[in-house]
């Protein structure tokens, strides 16, 4: 009967601990730096956000749609956001950017008016970003 050592030199077989361990601290390296990497990404976008959250709307008439959200921008960052009244098949019919200043207040509230082309049946924020 061959032995595992006999079977190992007749095939050139080595065991080659150090060139695993390499491998796998390798592995472990670039898995840590593809983790540090995303974490700093998702970090680094977050901090210009600007959140909101609307608070109402009201068909004024046929042309206009008033609009109350809040917004929390970054401390002292000025802002944009993007207002748009909607019909009932849910297409546009108004669209307004509004830039507003920055202030060291965290949560501020506005009142905006949207003018429409047509009959509205509500006025969201699209969007809001950073300038």
């Amino acid at each position: 009967m061959t032995t595992r050592q006999e079977l190992d030199d007749r095939y050139g077989r080595a065991r080659r601990p150090l060139r695993r361990r390499a491998f796998w601290i390798m592995v472990a390296a670039v898995a840590a730096a593809s983790v540090l990497g995303l974490s700093w990404l998702t970090f680094a976008n977050s901090l210009d956000d600007v959140g909101f959250d609307e608070t109402g709307y009201e068909v004024v008439d046929e042309r206009t749609v008033r609009l109350t959200f809040q917004a929390t921008p970054p401390s002292g960052a000025t802002f944009a956001c993007a207002l748009q009244a909607l019909d009932e098949e849910f297409g546009v019919v108004g669209w307004r950017v509004v830039e507003y200043p920055g202030s060291e207040t965290v949560t501020r509230t506005f009142a905006e008016t949207i003018p429409t082309v047509g009959l509205a049946t509500t006025g969201t924020v699209h969007s809001c970003w950073a300038t």
